[in-house]
């Protein structure tokens, strides 16, 4: 029995050391790309949107290291500020739609019965509907820009965080914990924000962050379409979208962005798995 448990424990060991250099891998390299896409555009002598038609389609070199397209614009300059532009549209989405979900998931199974059926019937609903159709409607009636694509993921972004965070709260709120708060007479809600909440920070933690390369992909998904970010304002999508006609004459004008938004999305997926293996870890720690 006591060579299970040390075998068990050895496991949980290197799964967390392991989490721990992936977890360290992708926070230095999406701290780099953070830096980039802020500093870049800031200080690069080549504006993002500038064109010069005399500098039109030249491959990458010492003034210009990604090269030009064919309108003569810096793509190492125009990379960079679409590598913020996804970030931007990744991050705030994914902080919304976990503040959403959060709160519809908590409420949902805390009340349960009759309430918790409406709730999910609603999201069922919502759901049924593709959230790129959502992203699409919107921006034909608001425009393409950062603030409808946002506003698009957000429709039925949440929906799976809200399902995730639900069943949490089911079975943490017949824990012994919980029937003594009922019992002392507390509110409903601060047992719910006190007791129940934190319990499920490690789980929310983890899909928040695979929220945040899910919306980038998604955002440049439909920029690559011709219905995201609208110019002069330019994304990764937006500009792997305008090299298309390029790639077989120019093909490093679709590389380059190409290979900045895979390893964007790659670090982004290596801190949420390294964090969901801290998570899994400290859960097979209590159960040891």
């Amino acid at each position: 029995m006591m060579d299970k448990i040390k075998q068990k424990i050895r496991h949980q060991w290197k799964d967390r050391t392991g989490g721990s250099r992936m977890a360290l891998i992708g926070c230095i390299i999406l701290g780099i790309w953070i830096l980039l896409s802020v500093a870049v555009p800031l200080f690069s002598p080549w504006p993002f949107s500038g064109q010069d038609a005399g500098m039109r389609n030249q491959g990458p070199s010492l003034l210009h290291w990604f090269g030009t397209d064919r309108f003569g614009r810096d793509l190492f300059t125009r990379v960079w500020y679409g590598a913020g532009i996804s970030l931007t549209v990744g991050m705030a989405s994914a902080v919304m739609n976990s503040l959403i979900g959060v709160f519809y998931g908590a409420v949902s199974g805390y009340a349960g019965r009759r309430a918790d059926m409406v709730f999910m019937r609603i999201a069922d609903i919502i759901s049924a509907i593709p959230s790129m159709l959502y992203v699409i409607l919107l921006t034909l009636v608001m425009g393409a820009g950062i603030g409808s694509i946002i506003l698009g993921l957000c429709i039925a972004g949440w929906i799976s965080m809200a399902r995730i965070v639900r069943g949490e709260i089911i079975k943490l709120k017949e824990t012994e914990y919980a029937y003594a708060a009922r019992m002392e007479g507390i509110r409903p809600l601060r047992i719910l924000l006190k007791h129940l909440l934190p319990n499920t920070a490690g789980t929310i933690a983890v899909n928040t962050i695979f929220l945040v390369p899910q919306a980038i992909f998604t955002e440049a998904f439909l920029s690559f379409l011709g219905v995201g970010i609208a110019a002069p304002a330019a994304s990764l999508g937006t500009i792997i979208q305008e090299a298309r006609s390029q790639m077989i004459l120019y093909p490093y004008q679709m590389i380059c962005p190409l290979i900045v938004l895979c390893v964007m999305l790659l670090a982004l997926n290596m801190v949420g798995t390294a964090v969901e293996i801290r998570v899994g870890g400290r859960k097979g720690s209590r159960a040891v």
